[in-house]
């Protein structure tokens, strides 16, 4: 039987109603492809944005030809980004069933910040899951979570930074400051990218991109199938932050995993500098685009707090400067049920 590295999480709820959509074919957000930007898209500062600056949204369609595997992306580039003042990168992996059209209130408020963002998507993992006979749904989310789509992920987010570096937006990017980024799947790529490793044959199989140099953990599950996780996650060895929330549970059947264990890979990660910020309710998908999850009120309170939170992690990460890391346990007290504010701290 092949052993799993992960298996990402979604209420029982959720896959329901998936299932339902996937077999009625009615909901255009499901329905259709990820849109293809010809032209970059143009986006300035909008009501209710914290002084954003403009920034460019473009989709590329890369193929690897060592894995003849397709790796879509979307780059959100502050506008400006030039060879003489490039910006620092986050790249992101989206959680299962995801695409690069997700997650995109992080990808438009680091923009609008002069944080460009890429974000991923994984082929063998991504919203095509959601189609076909919706009673084998189940199956194909566990076929997803097999070791070599996980592995694939680590190479998917590797590809696409050779890609955009060697592309004419890379001059743009300073290739010294890049941090990744992941919620659900997307955190156990991030961890491995950043330095986790497992055992597999007798042997370790280390992914780690020696560009990475911090990872934002949203929402990780615990890396199934292994018993000590302080021995997969020690190899980390970059500043993490972990965000979650005390609702943030995963109920897919087989893969049952209780919000603690959120912690408790906060707890196992090494590396120079850990913070962890766990909400007070929510949900595992309250992290996602979507509007209603966690609660209707709950959900845009949470949103806002993790756009300040990643930002002032990126802020001491790019520039040294922990003011609004400082700052962020105060402005958001009420949300907060727990915030570590470094290791040991």
């Amino acid at each position: 039987m092949t052993r799993r590295i992960h298996a990402p999480g979604l209420s029982r709820r959720t896959v329901c109603m998936l299932a339902l959509l996937a077999a009625a074919v009615a909901s255009p957000g499901l329905t259709q492809a990820a849109r293809a930007v010809d032209a970059p898209e143009v986006e300035s500062s909008r009501a209710g944005h914290e002084a954003e600056a403009a920034f460019t949204i473009q989709d590329f369609d890369w193929v690897d030809p060592v894995r003849q595997r397709a790796v879509p992306v979307r780059l959100y580039l502050p506008a400006g980004a030039t060879a003489a003042h490039p910006v620092p990168l986050v790249v992101f992996s989206h959680g299962i069933g995801g695409s690069r059209a997700g997650y995109s209130y992080l990808g438009r408020h680091w923009a609008g910040q002069g944080v460009a963002s890429l974000h991923l998507q994984h082929v063998g993992s991504d919203r095509s899951l959601w189609f076909g006979n919706p009673l084998s749904l189940v199956g194909r989310l566990h076929e997803a979570a097999q070791d070599h789509e996980a592995i694939d992920r680590v190479r998917d987010l590797s590809f696409a930074l050779d890609q955009l570096l060697a592309d004419a937006a890379g001059v743009r990017i300073d290739a010294t400051r890049i941090v990744a980024a992941g919620h659900s799947y997307g955190a156990n790529t991030t961890l491995l990218a950043a330095g986790a490793h497992v055992q597999r044959g007798g042997r370790v199989l280390d992914l780690r991109d020696p560009r990475i140099k911090a990872a934002i953990v949203i929402s990780a599950p615990p890396f199934y199938g292994e018993t000590d996780p302080r021995r997969v996650l020690d190899g980390v060895t970059v500043p993490t932050l972990h965000i979650t929330a005390t609702d943030d549970v995963i109920r897919i059947p087989g893969y049952y995993s209780a919000a603690a264990d959120r912690v408790a890979v906060f707890d196992a990660t090494a590396g120079p500098r850990k913070l962890l910020a766990v909400f007070e309710g929510g949900s595992h998908s309250v992290f996602t685009d979507r509007p209603g999850t966690g609660g209707v009120d709950l959900n845009p309170k949470l949103k806002a707090a993790t756009k300040a939170l990643s930002f002032a992690f990126l802020r001491s990460v790019f520039v040294g400067d922990d003011s609004l890391l400082r700052a962020w346990p105060l402005r958001y007290a009420p949300l907060v049920a727990r915030f570590v504010g470094d290791a040991g701290g």
